[in-house]
């Protein structure tokens, strides 16, 4: 992942951009449309791209009218685009699978049925969505990031990606906790077998330990993907309740030591002509005028910048209207190296 600029925007190039782009929002704002055409503008600058929907409502087929599934397929007529979409419930499935061959290899077979139990019972609980997704997003960053220069995620709304995005820092330190537990058990264990006269080592290779290691790592890339190697924008839309969900969305990224880098203005209304009059022509004005206002409080009030607007069409955003959308988009395309 190269193509640095020679001008340099605090740690990064100001025409090049990390190779991961989130987008993310209220529910309905349009953040598939803006994923979407934001992927194009990148394929069209040359930059070989894959856009990612971890949004269950998946509306990047409905975009390309093109059904995609859990593996890149290339988005037909647009060179150098790719796109897929993860589906949670299959990724929950898969998880818990993954987890249930795991623990089935180290454990006795009269635990094999309870572990069957406690995962069916898990696949409801609260997180079990949000673990799978992240593994997932997480898998698709780490595995395809040689074969693309810029993977685009079309994200769900605001406040599960939070909870995606918060999950490195709490689970490394849960890890953590579970390996000293572990480490402390089978230091115990030894000690009551032998009686603490020589060392037996139970501790080398032991499958717990390894696999609990290889989750540490794999957080510990996340983390410092997410941080490093990763822009987030968020789109709204020009009403109150949407400019408030994004600015407490600014915040609790903030707190996530992840900088939101730009806000995207979706589906403002057309001014009328000068000339119309009629009452169609004067609730136009009004709806602009109250449309400005709060697109003004986000110019004042927010940090990130408004790095476009976008005026709602009569159509669907597909095909050449797609192409539009992306030549609003003041993002770069250009894939900064890492560590710049």
């Amino acid at each position: 992942m190269t193509v640095p600029s020679d001008e340099t925007n605090g740690s990064r190039t100001a025409a090049s951009i990390e190779p991961f782009v989130f987008f993310g929002g209220k529910g309905g704002v349009g953040k598939t449309t803006v994923s979407c055409a934001y992927a194009r503008k990148c394929a069209d600058a040359g930059v070989r791209t894959l856009v990612v929907s971890t949004d269950p409502a998946h509306s990047v087929s409905d975009v390309f009218d093109q059904s995609f599934g859990d593996e890149p397929e290339p988005v037909g007529g647009i060179e150098g685009l790719d796109a897929m979409e993860i589906d949670p419930e299959e990724e929950v499935q898969r998880h818990l699978q993954s987890i249930r061959e795991g623990l089935s290899e180290q454990v006795s077979a009269a635990m094999v049925s309870e572990i069957n139990r406690q995962l069916e019972m898990a696949h409801g609980t609260p997180g079990a969505y949000e673990s799978a997704l992240f593994d997932a997003f997480v898998e698709v960053m780490r595995e395809e990031s040689d074969a693309y220069d810029r993977v685009v995620f079309d994200t769900a709304p605001t406040g599960s990606t939070l909870r995606l995005l918060g999950l490195p820092e709490f689970l490394e330190d849960w890890i953590d906790r579970l390996m000293y537990k572990r480490r402390e058990s089978i230091d115990l264990f030894e000690k009551a077998a032998i009686g603490n006269v020589e060392p037996r080592r139970v501790m080398d290779g032991d499958p717990v330990l390894d696999r609990l290691q290889r989750r540490k790592e794999f957080f510990e890339y996340a983390g410092r993907t997410l941080r490093e190697d990763a822009a987030f924008f968020l789109v709204l839309n020009p009403d109150q309740l949407s400019v408030n969900e994004t600015g407490r969305a600014i915040e609790e990224f903030a707190e996530k030591d992840l900088a939101v880098r730009g806000l995207v203005a979706n589906k403002l209304t057309p001014s009328p002509d000068d000339d119309e009059t009629g009452r169609g022509a004067r609730y136009l004005r009004d709806r602009v005028g109250t449309e400005r206002d709060r697109i003004r409080q986000v110019r004042e009030e927010f940090g990130p910048p408004l790095v476009a607007e976008i005026e709602s069409r009569t159509r669907e955003v597909k095909g050449d209207l797609l192409g539009e959308v992306a030549a609003e988009l003041d993002v770069a395309t250009a894939v900064a190296s890492a560590g710049d």
